[in-house]
């Protein structure tokens, strides 16, 4: 059991789960706001033995140098890389500090999310920015079958999104760090990053936090009138030639700002973004309170 257990933030967690973490600290404290920067963190932390936190704040070393006591951190969103998560796990280790996250909590929403989308862009299903009523992709309605797709990281929820396309008929093809035997399998084409870009009428990147693939020389492959889906929770491109690209007769979906860039490209007809989280839905919010709780359980076991 830990002495004392702080959440720095919200956690978006279910209400039974955040009872159930008062079984496992002496004292525990829950704070319903964001922490507005290090120093506040800091004092939020205190002495506790114990943090948790959500994918809205940055804990790092200006704030974990301040307090001696903690022995783990508990990261209640997604956490694939040290590079790519929002605590400074290497400081931490240097300490033997332990850190959990949890992954695949959310995939269902994003993949709802793209198809959803992808059907209403083919169709022409909905208005426009300005109002007027949207106009198919191609001018004519059309299916998702033969759509030549491409996927940009092919892990637990790109791979979720290619079978999820697959199911409808779209030509797969994906690019990611090695070529995958259950992918081949199932018919999906491994290629290049800069023939996958070319080729694909559609490209979807479904890549870690602070992964950026598209530089100015794949959105020269990647070429006009193309369809680019954003699933990270970061920009998987250099600002300067998306801005160029985006001025095309192209189209950019992604669902928060954060996933988007520089917010100057919210208001651009050809860009199409939801502003809110796709992945955070009520079975979602359930999933990932019980990973959390797991990795605690699990914490405190081996100790």
């Amino acid at each position: 059991m830990f002495r004392k257990l702080v959440a720095i933030e919200p956690l978006n967690l279910i209400p039974s789960a955040e009872e159930k973490l008062h079984a496992f600290a002496r004292e525990v404290i829950m704070y319903q706001d964001i922490p507005s920067n290090a120093e506040e963190m800091a004092l939020r932390i205190g002495d506790a033995d114990a943090v948790l936190l959500s994918y809205t704040s940055q804990l790092r070393k200006d704030a974990l140098e301040k307090c001696p006591d903690i022995k783990y951190i508990g990261m209640c969103c997604s956490l694939y890389s040290p590079e790519s998560a929002n605590v400074d796990i290497v400081y931490a280790n240097s300490r033997e500090i332990v850190v959990t996250g949890v992954r695949d909590y959310g995939d269902e929403g994003v993949v709802e999310y793209v198809i959803s989308e992808l059907v209403r862009c083919l169709h022409g299903f909905g208005e426009n920015k300005d109002g007027t009523q949207a106009q198919p992709w191609d001018g004519v309605p059309r299916e998702i079958t033969r759509l030549k797709t491409g996927i940009v990281g092919l892990g637990k929820s790109g791979g979720m999104v290619a079978d999820a396309l697959k199911f409808f008929g779209a030509d797969i093809a994906y690019f990611s760090r090695s070529e995958k035997a259950e992918a081949k399998e199932k018919g999906y084409r491994f290629l290049p990053l800069a023939d996958l870009l070319s080729q694909s009428e559609v490209v979807i990147t479904c890549l870690n936090r602070n992964t950026v693939l598209l530089h100015e020389k794949e959105f020269e492959h990647l070429g006009n009138h193309k369809i680019l889906f954003n699933t990270g929770l970061s920009p998987a491109w250099d600002e300067a030639p998306f801005a160029k690209w985006i001025e095309g007769d192209n189209r950019c979906y992604c669902d928060t700002a954060p996933a988007l860039g520089d917010e100057r490209f919210l208001n651009h007809p050809n860009v199409r973004c939801m502003g809110v989280s796709v992945g955070r839905t009520r079975q979602a919010f359930d999933r990932l309170s019980e990973k959390v709780l797991a990795n605690i359980t699990s914490y405190i076991k081996t100790q």
